[in-house]
C-alpha cells in the first residue's frame, strides 16, 4: 500500500507544477488552489508513505516522478523544447528511479 501512497504522491506532485505555471505566480485564483490542495495531498501521501518505506527511497521516487513529470508536462502542453541532452537526463532519472526501487 505505501507504494500505492507514493507514486499517488508522485502524480499529485505533477498536478500542482502543471496548475502553478497555470497561476502565473499565484496571481489567478482556480489555478492557484488546485495548487495549493495538490502540494498538500502530495505531502500527506508522502508521508503516509515513509511510515513504512525509507526516507531515501520515498523522497528519490517522489521527486522523480515529479521531475519526469514535469519534464514531461513542459513538453505536451507548453511546448518547450525536447532536446537530446534533456531526454537523457530524463532517462538517468529513470535509471536512477528504477535502481532505487531495486534497492528498496
Amino acid at each position: 500500500m505505501s507504494w500505492i501512497f507514493l507514486i499517488a504522491a508522485g502524480l499529485l506532485e505533477i498536478v500542482w507544477a502543471y496548475t502553478m505555471k497555470l497561476s502565473y505566480g499565484f496571481t489567478r485564483g482556480v489555478p492557484s488552489a488546485i495548487t495549493i490542495v495538490a502540494m498538500l495531498a502530495s505531502f500527506v501521501l508522502l508521508s503516509i508513505s515513509m511510515r513504512t518505506l525509507p526516507l531515501g527511497t520515498a523522497y528519490t521516487i517522489w521527486t522523480g516522478i515529479g521531475a519526469l513529470g514535469a519534464f514531461a508536462t513542459g513538453i505536451i502542453p507548453f511546448s518547450e523544447p525536447m532536446t537530446l541532452i534533456r531526454v537523457l537526463a530524463a532517462a538517468l532519472i529513470v535509471c536512477g528511479l528504477c535502481l532505487m526501487k531495486l534497492s528498496a
